[in-house]
């Protein structure tokens, strides 16, 4: 599987991944949620800056770390031992504290020739797909949401 990943663009978050120093991407809810316990080592990350329309970077995920039912404690501990390779903010880490939490570090990064996304419906700021042409303009196939369910 590959996955689509939308980047914060308030936050410069594709920026600090292109520059090399944000090697780490959290996803979290109050509640197990898509990429939780579905992302893997080896799987291709591809990213995007929310609102662009525009995949421009892709990296290979070596390591995914997933957390259910932390305390407040643990959450602020998880989030604080990775944050050399998050890179949030403040507002980012209240933001992302939340119960369930997915870690996922990647490496090799790399920019692409930009693909044309093919918007459907009310996607997520994760997608999981089989190979990206499924979401690029021309090559897309609707979006079916049996690979992010549970």
């Amino acid at each position: 599987m590959v996955h689509l990943v939308y980047c914060d663009n308030k936050e410069k978050v594709l920026n600090k991944i292109l520059e090399g120093n944000k090697t780490m991407i959290i996803r979290c809810a109050s509640g197990r949620k898509i990429p939780h316990s579905r992302v893997f080592k080896d799987e291709k990350l591809y990213f995007m800056e929310k609102g662009s329309k525009k995949i421009t970077a892709k990296a290979v995920v070596t390591d995914v770390q997933n957390y259910v039912k932390l305390s407040d404690e643990e959450i602020t501990k998880t989030i604080e031992d990775n944050n050399s390779k998050l890179q949030l903010t403040n507002k980012q880490k209240e933001r992302w504290h939340k119960k369930c939490l997915c870690l996922v570090e990647f490496k090799d990064v790399e920019e692409i020739t930009p693909l044309d996304f093919d918007h459907q419906g009310n996607m997520d700021d994760w997608l999981i797909i089989e190979k990206i042409e499924d979401v690029v303009v021309g090559t897309s196939i609707p979006y079916n949401y049996e690979k992010s369910r549970f």
